[in-house]
């Protein structure tokens, strides 16, 4: 396995309203908690969030004093070929389109390929179409369909990534 560095953001720029990307904390919770539910029909409980605390993926994007998205992932130990998942992404409605999404989750497979990751997956909405179009700019494949993986029936696409592949194309 290649060694990646964990930190270099290649997609970060100084603007006027500049966005630093950290580590969550306690004290992101409530923030991280009402995107969530701006974000999705069926939002994660507060408690899912506390469980990932001190994920190395787990991240949050701030601009000034708010928190205007996060991105929750880890890694599995699984026989020496360590696996990643993105288990949530969302950035707050008035900060959409200025690539805050992109930058969380280039960080997350940097983090977690630091953390031993060398597939990232994920799932999403089969009708989420923006972050579709993310995950497949980004290198992710689609693995398989999950019929009804949703509450509402909503069938899920699990994608994943080839964490060397996806750095060499960087």
């Amino acid at each position: 396995m290649t060694s990646h560095p964990p930190d270099a953001d290649p997609e970060a720029n100084e603007t006027e309203e500049s966005v630093e990307l950290r580590a969550a904390s306690q004290a992101d919770l409530l923030s991280v908690f009402r995107i969530e539910k701006s974000a999705f029909p069926q939002p994660w409980p507060f408690s899912a969030f506390e469980r990932f605390l001190g994920e190395p993926a787990f991240l949050v994007a701030v601009r000034g004093p708010e928190i205007v998205g996060y991105v929750v992932a880890d890694v599995t130990p699984n026989y020496g070929r360590d696996i990643g998942h993105v288990k949530d992404l969302a950035v707050r409605p008035d900060a959409r389109g200025a690539g805050l999404g992109r930058r969380l989750l280039s960080q997350a497979i940097r983090r977690m390929a630091a953390d031993g990751a060398t597939l990232v997956k994920l799932e999403v909405r089969e009708h989420n179409d923006p972050a579709l179009a993310l995950y497949r700019d980004e290198g992710f494949e689609l693995l398989r369909r999950v019929p009804g993986y949703y509450e509402d029936g909503e069938t899920a696409l699990v994608m994943v990534l080839d964490v060397d592949e996806w750095f060499d194309a960087q």
